[in-house]
């Protein structure tokens, strides 16, 4: 099997700061890193890494060969992102404090201005998975041909925008969501929307899936850890949950190695490079009974 990622590429301007800047005030950070983002690129790092087999598909502006680098370092396969000359690779500015939460803005760039690859879109098989996050253009074609061809579809509905949730109903087979954004899509669209699954992450307090075909709902502890940088921690999920539903294990199962994976990499700076190895994750879980 494999899995698809149409997602989006960033390179993160990380700041850190003693605490996130207030309206009208500067101050000054204590540090500046750059990295890689984007929350298509770091769920595709975190499958890759986790073991699974990931295609990404996206686009770049010309340069930034550091980034196509690090995505090959990480095990992805980059056949199908596409270099784009009029436009740039989109970015982040990212203000992290010292307990680690984060205020981010995001410069779409390339990522809005994907063209699907016919040759990607042909070489999908059944089984496989696709995933999609909303940081970029055409998910609900992609996600209506990736459904003809016999695959799962994992739409991350972030950043949320109600509407862009409305044209997946339909097209995804699980839609992977934090709290926030959960009772967000609830408020507008009822608790039951026309989908498998619902993923839902509640950081410190854990994990859940509700199976809306059965009406099951498994739970997931989060592990206890002291975070450095939450920035990714739900792309960590989403990448190491999809891996998992792809190499065959249970929901059950899937939910506590993804959740051992974003412990890991939240007591880590940055978010793609922080994104932690299977055998990582598999030490991390042995230790954590």
């Amino acid at each position: 099997m494999a899995i698809w990622n149409l997602g989006s590429i960033n390179i993160d301007h990380i700041y850190r700061l003693d605490h996130l800047v207030r309206p009208g005030e500067t101050i000054a950070a204590h540090s500046y890193a750059l990295g890689l983002g984007g929350k298509g690129a770091n769920q595709s790092v975190a499958a890759a890494r986790a073991g699974a087999r990931v295609h990404h598909i996206g686009a770049m502006g010309h340069g930034d060969d550091w980034v196509i680098a690090a995505l090959h370092k990480a095990g992805v396969d980059t056949t199908h992102v596409a270099r784009l000359h009029d436009h740039a690779t989109g970015h982040a500015i990212i203000l992290l404090d010292a307990q680690g939460e984060n205020a981010i803005v995001i410069h779409p760039g390339a990522n809005r201005a994907l063209n699907l690859n016919p040759a990607a879109l042909t070489a999908m098989r059944p089984g496989d998975t696709l995933l999609i996050q909303n940081e970029t253009n055409l998910q609900a074609p992609a996600a209506a041909t990736a459904r003809e061809r016999g695959l799962r579809v994992i739409y991350s509905a972030a950043p949320f925008d109600v509407e862009a949730v409305r044209a997946m109903l339909g097209l995804a087979t699980i839609l992977a969501m934090n709290a926030g954004e959960a009772e967000a899509m609830f408020a507008a669209l009822g608790e039951n929307p026309p989908v498998e699954g619902l993923l839902i992450t509640r950081g410190a307090q854990g994990a859940e899936y509700r199976d809306l075909r059965s009406g099951r709902i498994t739970h997931c502890p989060a592990f206890r850890v002291q975070p450095v940088d939450t920035t990714g921690a739900g792309d960590c999920f989403a990448g190491y949950f999809a891996a998992a539903l792809d190499a065959g294990l249970t929901i059950a199962d899937a939910l506590r190695r993804a959740s051992a994976a974003a412990a890991i990499q939240v007591t880590r700076p940055g978010a793609g490079d922080a994104m932690p190895t299977a055998v990582e994750t598999d030490a991390f879980l042995k230790d954590h009974p």
